[in-house]
């Protein structure tokens, strides 16, 4: 993303003016912004409903008309386009076009000036990561999930090189100021994240590669380089909390920077002028907000930190401990523990809520979670673990419920459980699981695997059969997801045996379920499937569903009425059973 405006080019005011006419601009959630370097264009990746068929909208960031228009969309007719990066010089846009009913990402470069285009590569994710300065190579990402691969291309010649050989779970890279340069943000080759530098000498040699940045225990989450190419933000996930710090890429000296609000650093960029670095964090007592670190001549971060935006946090939230344990072949798992005051408990074990982070190579963190929260108050614990194939612990812990391997990531959901009994932290008798994504999946999964463990579920926006999540998902999902899930057609199978529906007899547990009526990536056949199977059965499961949401539960209101159900629900089994065993 191009660096924001600095000294002299205040941020826009909330309310600032958008192109007016019969057709809103900004349709749907918007969910990737890019500013134009020459400030001309502000480029919006917007969701429709909340769904994965995005859209690219340029709009005109004042209201003035850019060759006659205030509002252009790329590629229209694609079934769905994804912002990349901007050129150096804001005439040319990196964008991904996905067609209706193919797997693959067309990564292309669009001219704003005149819109015509040109496809650097096609594939899984493809990505345009990086367009040097000089216009004359990009970077492409490209690759299923668990297996990305950077490619660079000379825009002259069209030769490609192979910057990853062997594949990554991460993958991106920018351009220094020359186009020589290229800083690469990868673990390929390696345990955890690191920062590279690749030197391309020309076409008859390959580029030189060396370890600008690396620790031997934690991953780099992110990195912003600053205008002048001197200088590069580094913010690492030190388990789970983020350790930000600026490196001199010219000496290799690193000064550390102040603290902000929030354990979590989830945004970082330098200022246009490169006197100061925006930073956005959070933490479970700390709203989402950004804050501007002013930096001295020598890049050195300085005093004070100014607040930009941020919202109050309410009182009396709590903050969570870090709690170690084993899963069952004793791989060290970790994960969040969040006790009600002590004023609303007694010692001893309470009942708990295990919720189950999505991806599964998302990472559970100690970020603003107003469900947490309010399951507290209510006199719910909740422990979020990172059970294997999460992200922040190295590339071995998130590959290592690939495919037949996810056997025994289920396991460390009975190991969570049973530890906590154990440890006298949970009630064996007022034990719940719920998660979202990916989560949702697991907790369906552990609901039908060890049906005596839990007293209640929820399932949100959960892959509930593999055959059906393949076969309605958007086809570029299903393609990147095969090297995690496997192959819908080679390992069916083992697919089969992984799906819990066609186990959903063994859930007896009380179940609620909650989707968006457009997610197209677990589409909202997969709750449907479950809350049918179950009543057939029966049963009488809770059933949410958003008309106007996705994937993710994004409008205010809708928001808040999840939170409401979701407690409601848990703390109706999961207290009710306490007050009758009493």
């Amino acid at each position: 993303m191009a660096p924001l405006p600095g000294e002299g080019e205040p941020l826009p005011e909330p309310g600032w003016p958008l192109p007016t006419g019969p057709e809103d601009p900004v349709p749907g959630d918007v969910t990737a912004l890019a500013w134009s370097p020459d400030g001309t264009w502000l480029a919006c990746q917007l969701a429709p409903g909340g769904g994965e068929r995005t859209r690219v909208r340029l709009i005109s960031p004042d209201g003035t008309p850019r060759d006659g228009e205030t509002l252009r969309e790329l590629a229209p007719d694609a079934a769905a386009v994804t912002l990349g990066t901007w050129s150096p010089n804001g005439r040319q846009l990196g964008i991904t076009l996905f067609t209706e009913g193919g797997g693959e990402g067309h990564a292309c470069l669009v001219d704003v000036r005149d819109g015509s285009s040109t496809v650097l590569a096609s594939g899984p994710a493809a990505r345009v990561c990086a367009i040097s300065g000089d216009g004359r190579r990009a970077v492409v990402r490209l690759g299923r999930r668990g297996a990305r691969s950077l490619e660079l291309i000379d825009l002259r010649s069209g030769r490609r090189t192979d910057l990853l050989p062997g594949g990554a779970t991460v993958a991106e890279a920018r351009f220094g100021v020359t186009g020589d340069t290229l800083y690469v943000h990868t673990d390929a080759g390696r345990e955890h994240v690191a920062l590279l530098a690749v030197t391309v000498h020309g076409d008859a040699e390959p580029p030189l590669v060396h370890l600008v940045a690396e620790r031997p225990d934690a991953d780099l989450d992110l990195v912003a380089l600053d205008p002048a190419g001197a200088r590069a933000a580094l913010v690492w996930n030190v388990a789970g909390v983020s350790e930000a710090e600026v490196l001199d890429l010219r000496s290799g000296l690193v000064d550390a920077l102040p603290d902000v609000a929030g354990d979590v650093v989830t945004g970082a960029a330098f200022t246009r002028d490169g006197r100061a670095l925006l930073l956005a964090a959070e933490g479970p007592t700390v709203a989402p907000r950004i804050s501007r670190v002013p930096l001295d001549d020598g890049g050195c971060a300085t005093l004070p930190v100014t607040l930009l935006l941020g919202a109050d946090t309410p009182a009396g939230l709590v903050a969570p401990t870090l709690v170690a344990y084993r899963g069952e072949d004793g791989l060290p798992l970790q994960g969040w523990l969040f006790r009600p005051p002590a004023a609303l408990v007694q010692h001893g074990p309470l009942p708990t809520l295990v919720w189950l982070h999505g991806g599964p190579e998302a990472q559970e963190r100690p970020v603003f979670q107003p469900l947490f929260q309010a399951l507290v108050a209510s006199g719910v614990a909740v422990f979020a673990p990172n059970v294997r194939g999460s992200g922040g612990y190295g590339r071995s812990f998130a590959c290592a419920d690939d495919r037949g391997r996810r056997f025994a990531a289920i396991t460390d959901v009975r190991a969570t459980a049973e530890h906590l009994v154990a440890a006298g932290l949970a009630d064996a008798d007022r034990l719940g699981v719920a998660g979202r994504s990916y989560g949702g999946y697991l907790t369906l999964v552990a609901l039908t695997w060890y049906p005596d463990l839990f007293r209640v579920g929820v399932d949100v926006c959960g892959m509930a059969d593999f055959d059906t999540f393949y076969a309605h998902t958007e086809p570029w999902i299903a393609e990147a997801a095969t090297a995690k899930y496997g192959d819908p057609r080679r390992d069916r199978a083992l697919l089969g045996g992984l799906s819990p529906l066609r186990r959903i007899d063994r859930l007896t547990a009380p179940l609620m379920v909650v989707h968006g009526r457009h997610d197209t990536n677990v589409p909202v056949i997969e709750a449907e499937q479950v809350v049918a199977a179950l009543r057939e059965r029966g049963a009488a499961p809770a059933y949410l569903l958003f008309d106007d949401e996705g994937h993710e539960v994004k409008d205010r209101e809708n928001r808040a009425r999840f939170v409401q159900e979701v407690v409601a629900w848990v703390t109706g089994h999961l207290l009710e059973l306490g007050e009758q065993t009493a």
